[in-house]
């Protein structure tokens, strides 16, 4: 079997014959050069499947599942609550934390953030190509922007604060519950001191000083992913 692995948005089932859309179908037979009866892979939430080319018409692939190769994964949620960025840099750090197993991403609008929409179509094909890449099978989700007060009625998180200010290096397992694990990054001018206020008023939530120098937001996302996931393996 070949090394392609593709996101496929609907069902998967044993025998099931279906077709690929026209840019999947173009990647598979004219970048990739996979022909009839040769086989890849596709996944989604239900697992991963190992898919045999049958035909191709008009430039459409129709394939059928032939075996199960991995069952649905049962991963700890990891959510990062973040301040949308430039073009490039906001790829590349939506990148790197799908490859490091973030589930969802929750951005928000702090006081001091200069990019206040973002393209969810275009993130969400940068989601699933890291996730392609990075053989996962959970794709992760991406919420609409919304405030900090509106993010902070969540109660049912366990927020890791990623604070500047803070002299805590170490992350408490003990204050970990089975809620979801939110990593919350403040904008390129930081957490304002009413936002400051904010999140230290939500019940559990643990600051941290992730880095002695100031980093870039996209720096901090991966710093701060590979500490709690570092944390979470022990």
């Amino acid at each position: 079997m070949s090394n392609i692995r593709l996101f496929f948005k609907e069902s998967l089932s044993l025998n099931l014959t279906a077709r690929l859309d026209k840019l999947q179908s173009h990647y598979v037979t004219k970048v990739m050069r996979i022909k009839m009866g040769e086989t890849f892979s596709l996944f989604n939430s239900s697992g991963e499947w190992e898919a045999k080319i049958l035909t191709l018409s008009k430039s459409i692939v129709e394939f059928n599942i032939t075996k199960q190769l991995r069952q649905k994964e049962s991963t700890k949620e990891i959510w990062l609550a973040f301040s949308p960025i430039k073009s490039n840099y906001f790829n590349f750090m939506i990148q790197k934390a799908t490859e490091l197993g973030i589930t969802k991403f929750l951005p928000i609008i702090f006081d001091r953030t200069i990019v206040r929409k973002i393209n969810k179509e275009r993130l969400q094909k940068v989601i699933i190509e890291a996730a392609e890449q990075s053989n996962r099978i959970n794709v992760p989700s991406i919420e609409e922007p919304q405030s900090l007060k509106d993010f902070l009625r969540n109660d049912k998180i366990d927020l890791i604060f990623t604070d500047l200010n803070s002299k805590n290096k170490k992350l408490d397992l003990k204050k970990l519950t089975e809620n979801p694990t939110c990593i919350i990054i403040g904008p390129e001018g930081d957490f304002s001191e009413a936002e400051r206020k904010l999140i230290f008023s939500f019940k559990g939530v643990q600051p941290i000083r992730i880095n002695e120098n100031i980093l870039r937001s996209e720096t901090a996302v991966i710093s701060a992913i590979s500490i709690i996931n570092y944390c979470l393996d022990l």
